[in-house]
């Protein structure tokens, strides 16, 4: 039989076990609350950092679909300091020529409308703009694709000078700091087209439609351009079928039926269209989003899909080249650009009398308008050449 002092020990000690146990039960509690609470600190953090990014990039697609337009007050586009929300993503600058005031600068400019206004509806708005009488002096739309200032702009500012009233200009900005920005070789190029086709159809005024970039130059003087662009019968958007990798291999079966391989063609990027072919380019519900879905990669959007619509929807309207030189002699996937060096008075002479085009139905010396890549140092050496050669 267990004594007292054994029965007391034993007591004790199950005292002490019970102690050690609350102990370790309340120690584990505690970690578990711990634990719990992080969880909870933890889970919140990561959802708000996903609410974060979500409203970021939905931010960032309300500034790429809202383009805005601006009004300029003259014919300068001289690269003069320009004001801090010049450059911005997907933006488009406008000026119309008859509202140019001489001496003024065209970076000087104010915001007159796209205030809130999503690409859906910018596209609406301008496929329902009705055109001006014919009594109406017509204008053409140049229309930049740039990234960033126009390097060649006191060339450009020569060229129109004088000519107020036939004229508007669109210059959209790329800035590549934006991640949902205008990319080369992707749809967004097109979505960039697209949106200063839009801005440059709320002019009813404006009849014909010319993409240029900024290393481009124009070949012949304002009055040559804007008669041989007005007078024409047809559009000028540089289109064929190509077959091999670079060509048909770009096609994607899941565009069929609606574009069929047979229907595919590829061309140069650079077009001018007419305000008919224009409205119906901002108005396409039907081929573009297959482009934008299925076009992607590999596929270089720009170079397809203007082709491609004009090939299908408006055969006997386009003139099937583009008037916009470009040298693809050397290999790769970037043309030749021009230097400093390069330009000289063969040279020049020679774009502009290259023959082997028709021109509404007879054959013509004047196949290209204009001239691409010339970079910033050719500036000096292309203003000496625009007065003796080109006109202006």
């Amino acid at each position: 039989m267990k004594t007292k002092s054994q029965e007391t020990q034993v007591d004790y000690l199950q005292q002490e076990t019970r102690h050690h146990l609350r102990q370790i039960f309340i120690s584990m509690m505690f970690k578990s609350r711990r634990f719990f609470h992080h969880l909870v600190l933890y889970s919140f953090l990561i959802g708000f950092g996903f609410g974060l990014g979500f409203l970021l990039n939905f931010h960032m697609r309300n500034v790429s679909f809202s383009p805005q337009l601006f009004r300029l007050s003259s014919p300068s586009l001289s690269p003069q300091p320009q004001p801090e929300n010049f450059v911005l993503v997907n933006e488009t600058v406008a000026y119309d020529s008859d509202e140019g005031q001489k001496g003024h600068s065209m970076v000087e400019f104010e915001k007159v409308m796209h205030h809130n206004t999503t690409e859906e509806e910018l596209m609406w708005r301008a496929s329902k703009v009705q055109e001006r009488p014919s009594t109406v002096k017509k204008k053409v739309a140049f229309m930049f694709l740039t990234r960033g200032k126009l390097p060649l702009a006191k060339l450009w500012e020569r060229f129109f000078n004088g000519h107020q009233g036939l004229f508007s200009v669109y210059v959209h900005t790329s800035n590549l700091s934006y991640v949902d920005d205008v990319k080369w070789g992707m749809v967004s190029m097109v979505e960039a087209e697209r949106r200063l086709l839009a801005n440059a159809l709320l002019d009813a005024a404006n009849q014909r439609f010319v993409l240029l970039s900024e290393t481009d130059i124009p070949l012949f003087n304002f009055s040559t351009i804007y008669s041989y662009l007005i007078n024409s019968q047809h559009s000028f958007v540089d289109l064929y079928d190509l077959p091999g990798p670079a060509g048909r291999g770009r096609y994607n079966r899941r565009m069929s039926p609606v574009i069929t391989r047979s229907k595919w063609r590829k061309g140069s990027q650079w077009f001018e269209i007419d305000r008919e072919i224009a409205v119906a380019v901002v108005s396409d519900k039907t081929y573009f989003p297959l482009f934008k879905k299925h076009c992607r990669w590999g596929c270089y959007a720009d170079e397809h899909y203007l082709p491609t619509f004009v090939h299908v929807m408006f055969p006997g309207k386009n003139a099937n080249r583009s008037l916009t030189w470009t040298d693809w002699s050397r290999r790769g996937p970037h043309p030749r650009k021009y230097t400093r060096r390069s330009v000289r008075a063969e040279l020049l002479t020679k774009l502009r009398n290259r023959e082997g085009c028709v021109y509404n139905g007879k054959e013509s010396n004047k196949c290209n308008l204009f001239a691409r890549k010339f970079d910033d140092s050719c500036i000096d050496s292309l203003i000496h050449f625009a007065g003796r050669i080109m006109g202006f």
